[in-house]
């Protein structure tokens, strides 16, 4: 069994079991606290060896350094943790990408590992990969039932805990935390998104399969089912995803906003004209709060506020992101208007990167 508990890249090195079964392994997986306290599958050599070969990669290439512990994820510490989520030896290029992306400076993993604010390590998927793997990116796409789905979030978690440390309470100080942290993955709905994929709007071609990663809160549900035209749909987007408990309005270096747009709701936002920089241009103006709201809210007078919060004026209705192109969007899900948002935490922003 391959050990990856360590920093530094230390090398894999094998534990002997007391015995075979299952049992043994699992118990002996959670003393050593590597696992999340669901099952594992056991990391047999055999078992990584399958992974590190369908990556087409060196084992001992390193991927990321991952904070807090500032450990090296090797191909071979990736593919132990790939194994113990469950995943399939063809899922482990994604698997990589994620990894990648989310060692990337601009996630910020040194300040989303340890933070006490409830956010996790969202994974997307988009391209061509996203059916080779049969991933879920219609209905119940963020729950359960989709193998790919939920091994390559647990995986990168995996690699988040036993390569970074961040266990609950030591190098993971959530006050709550998230379900997300035991996997957050879902691919986008390409098919039916009238504006081109969330990897497309960051530059990549359709037919490249990329995966990006940033923190996100749980999706908070947005219930729209009656507007007939993009305004009423965005207008009532707006107002919910306008939250003066989230992070978004409240830091110096303004983080993203996750908008997961349904079908339905792209639908009729895209029928009444708008395209994409329309959309977000829309949700920039209206996705708005006022500064008499944050003078009175949970964060005033904690740190040094964004320029735009220096006026006096109570009624002056400030913006949640720093600009338009802040809003992450999306479209995700299955028949039904049901969309849903996320907060980041702040000084965080996504990566993307291509899967090799």
């Amino acid at each position: 069994m391959s050990d990856t508990q360590g920093a530094q890249t230390p090398a894999p090195h094998l534990v002997e079991l007391p015995d075979d079964s299952y049992e043994s392994t699992w118990e002996m997986i959670e003393e050593r606290l590597w696992g999340d306290g669901l099952p594992v599958v056991p990391p047999t050599p055999d078992r990584v060896k399958r992974f590190v070969e369908a990556s087409g990669r060196d084992p001992h290439e390193v991927i990321g350094v991952v904070p807090v512990r500032r450990g090296n994820a090797t191909v071979e510490v990736i593919a132990a943790n790939a194994v113990m989520a469950g995943c399939r030896p063809q899922y482990m290029r994604v698997v990589i990408a994620a990894v990648k992306a989310a060692t990337m400076p601009q996630v910020n993993l040194a300040a989303l590992q340890p933070t006490t604010h409830p956010a996790a390590a969202l994974v997307v998927v988009n391209g061509p990969i996203r059916h080779e793997l049969k991933m879920n990116c219609s209905s119940g796409a963020f729950g359960p039932g989709n193998r790919a789905n939920a091994t390559i979030g647990r995986a990168l978690r995996l690699v988040m805990l036993n390569v970074g440390g961040a266990r609950p309470g030591v190098g993971d100080h959530a006050t709550q935390g998230t379900p997300g942290k035991y996997t957050y993955c879902i691919a986008e709905n390409e098919e039916q998104n009238p504006w081109g994929s969330l990897a497309q709007a960051r530059g990549f071609d359709a037919q490249q399969n990329v995966v990006t990663v940033g923190p996100a809160e749980a999706p908070h549900n947005i219930n729209e089912h009656v507007g007939e035209t993009a305004p009423y749909v965005l207008e009532n987007i707006s107002a919910t995803i306008a939250n003066i408990g989230a992070n978004n309005p409240h830091t110096m270096i303004t983080p993203e906003v996750w908008l997961f747009i349904c079908p339905e709701h792209a639908q009729v936002i895209s029928s009444g004209g708008f395209d994409r920089k329309d959309t977000l241009r829309f949700l920039y103006e209206h996705a708005r709060i006022t500064l008499g709201a944050h003078m009175r809210g949970p964060m005033w007078g904690m740190h040094d506020w964004p320029i735009w919060m220096q006026g006096t004026n109570p009624n002056a209705q400030l913006p949640i992101v720093i600009e338009p192109e802040r809003f992450n969007l999306l479209v995700v899900g299955g028949p039904g208007r049901q969309s849903s948002w996320a907060p980041t935490n702040g000084g965080c922003r996504s990566a993307s990167v291509l899967v090799e």
